[in-house]
């Protein structure tokens, strides 16, 4: 799968989905539904009145396996303060044992997101990636606009945490 999504970037056939005007901050956050591993349904929409961060990641995604315990400890600490987190794992069918052993680590749902394309967040070319949504659903952090997309604690206390305190 790795392969595919790098084959596909590199082709140039694909727009980038920091050019798809329906994903700019300020503007309403395209809606997405994560199929969870134990089978419910959780549609980003429904979560409005919460902050929402959206995360994409794979197994074999290093970076990925470094910052979601980071994620998870931070979505744990301020659930109480309305943050939600839904985890889009790009990994196959093939993989899901994995995907389930990292996800019973994290503090969030998890879910896997069937191929690269994630509708209106584009196709994931780059992972990690991630997207925050307000409380009134707008996209407040476009993570493909950031060069190191990665959730750092000093990112998370930047975009985040301000947002909890609304």
């Amino acid at each position: 799968m790795a392969g595919g999504l790098a084959l596909g970037a590199g082709v140039g056939g694909w727009l980038p989905a920091a050019q798809a005007s329906s994903l700019a901050v300020g503007r309403p956050a395209p809606g997405l539904v994560l199929h969870t591993l134990d089978g419910q349904s959780i549609a980003s929409e429904d979560l409005r009145g919460n902050v929402v961060i959206l995360t994409f990641w794979a197994t074999w995604c290093e970076p990925c396996r470094t910052e979601l315990p980071l994620l998870s400890a931070y979505a744990a600490r301020h659930a109480a303060d309305g943050l939600r987190v839904l985890g889009f794992s790009l990994d196959g069918a093939d993989n899901l044992a994995e995907v389930r052993q990292v996800a019973a680590g994290l503090s969030f749902p998890v879910g896997l997101l069937g191929s690269a394309y994630a509708g209106g967040y584009g196709r994931m070319w780059r992972i990690p990636v991630n997207f925050t949504i307000d409380r009134n659903g707008l996209l407040v952090d476009n993570g493909w606009d950031d060069p190191q997309p990665s959730w750092t604690a000093e990112r998370l206390e930047r975009i985040v945490t301000p947002l909890l305190r609304k």
